[in-house]
């Protein structure tokens, strides 16, 4: 079982990333094979809606110019996520929103059915906004959200500030334990044989007629 932790930072070694650290330390030790990606500095597309990416059967959007498709093609391959960012402005890094609306509009298959959490880190506030923000992306794609014993937040001005924020590493922890925790369920759940939900055609409701 495998867990991708996404960084939506563009500071590789900042707070976003400890607070990460401590959740996949929590998975490690549950025996949960982890990879972190570091999303970089560099400029990341927003969703154009040209609705490409509906024409390629192998979830793949159409543009080829950053780490979308990268981040997919690892997705197939993991049995859950964990999604962290930075706040800015009471609301999650506009480059992770950028990259998770093409993630989950272009190869939403890939995430489907498979356990994810949100966190965040913040100086002060606008932390429960922003996690709603990117949780917003697990609940309309079928996703098991996975919580902890507080919100899914760190407190800090630096890495250096977040190590002492005590409340907040066990809730990183308290996370990863608990991802693991449901994989291992899942996990048993499909060797009883039981399956995921068949779904049903989506259906589509416009109130202007």
């Amino acid at each position: 079982m495998k867990v991708l932790l996404i960084n939506g930072s563009c500071n590789k070694s900042g707070c976003t990333f400890t607070a990460l650290s401590e959740a996949e330390k929590a998975l490690n030790a549950e025996g949960i094979e982890t990879e972190l990606i570091q999303i970089g500095n560099k400029a990341i597309r927003d969703c154009i809606g040209c609705n490409a990416c509906r024409k390629n059967a192998d979830l793949k959007c159409i543009f080829t110019d950053d780490i979308v498709n990268e981040i997919i093609e690892k997705a197939k391959d993991s049995d859950g996520f964990i999604f962290g960012s930075p706040v800015y402005y009471a609301h999650p890094s506009g480059r992770l929103l950028s990259l998770m609306d093409r993630l989950f509009y272009a190869g939403g298959g890939a995430f489907a059915y498979k356990p994810a959490a949100a966190i965040v880190s913040a100086r002060r506030a606008g932390t429960t906004a922003s996690i709603d923000a990117i949780t917003k992306h697990f609940t309309i794609n079928k996703m098991p959200v996975i919580s902890s014993n507080y919100w899914n937040m760190v407190h800090g001005n630096c890495p250096e500030e977040v190590m002492q924020d005590k409340e907040g590493l066990q809730i990183m922890r308290v996370l990863g334990q608990n991802m693991a925790w449901i994989l291992k369920c899942i996990e048993a759940g499909k060797k009883a044989g039981i399956e995921k939900p068949e779904t049903e055609d989506k259906i589509w409701t416009n109130f202007i007629r």
